[in-house]
């Protein structure tokens, strides 16, 4: 809600609750969901890679990678999962949403953009 609109603290608490009304039990079962795949991957993950139950080294080294793997792709998902339940939330509401000043808005996050000149890009010029 920070990122994306211009409240922060308490008031964006505040609307972030007014948002949600009438999406609650959805955004709810949504978020149960993804908070128990969380889970199960962190409990296999205890299980399997840090008591090593039932595998040898190698196997634990390698479930070790899938699972952190798996457990990166599920907070992406959930982040994303995130901004469109507030989009969503939004459109309910009839709220319009103002892209040329969410572009504004998250320019800040992005920094200068500075186009690369053709010459810093040739590897070439380096060694002749």
């Amino acid at each position: 809600m920070s990122v994306l609109e211009d409240v922060y603290g308490i008031q964006a608490m505040q609307r972030s609750s007014a948002l949600i009304k009438g999406k609650l039990g959805i955004a709810c079962s949504i978020f149960l969901l993804l908070n128990l795949a969380l889970m199960a991957v962190s409990l296999m993950f205890a299980g399997y890679v840090v008591h090593g139950r039932y595998v040898g080294v190698l196997p634990r080294i390698a479930l070790g990678i899938v699972f952190v793997f798996a457990l990166s792709l599920l907070i992406l998902i959930g982040l994303v999962m995130q901004t469109i339940m507030y989009f969503v939330c939004k459109s309910y509401h009839h709220e319009n949403v103002d892209k040329s000043c969410l572009a504004d808005h998250l320019e800040v996050y992005l920094g200068e953009y500075a186009p690369l000149k053709d010459r810093s890009v040739q590897l070439e010029q380096l060694y002749v």
